[in-house]
């Protein structure tokens, strides 16, 4: 069981930027999956979670209307698409897979990750 994230970068404050989550050695659609991030001397901290059917996400108050999380089973891929982005985003991303849609932005309710990808924005 693999995920494998990419995407992450430096953009400019208000900037866009799309991480994407490739998993290997299992099918992704039989998970729920996560987005989290954890910023230098801060916990890690749930950003957008979505079902295995993608009927149910959940976003974290500080991205609400600014990120948006997708999956695309056939690829064995998820996404979140970042915009209008803040300095305060500055965080390693990282993917995350769950069995069950559970407590779907806590760390705790993951069993599977990947490494992270650094994403920075500046002011």
């Amino acid at each position: 069981v693999q995920l494998q994230a990419s995407g992450g970068g430096l953009a400019q404050a208000g900037g866009s930027l799309r991480l994407s989550c490739a998993a290997s050695g299992f099918t992704l659609n039989n998970y729920a999956v996560g987005w989290f991030r954890q910023a230098p001397g801060k916990e890690r901290e749930g950003v957008s979670s979505i079902s295995r059917n993608g009927g149910s996400t959940d976003y974290a108050d500080s991205v609400k209307g600014r990120f948006t999380i997708s999956r695309d089973n056939a690829r064995n891929t998820m996404y979140l698409q970042m915009n209008s982005l803040k300095p305060e985003d500055t965080a390693v991303y990282y993917c995350a897979a769950a069995l069950s849609y559970w407590n779907p932005l806590k760390p705790y309710a993951y069993g599977y990750w990947g490494q992270g990808t650094l994403v920075t924005v500046s002011s």
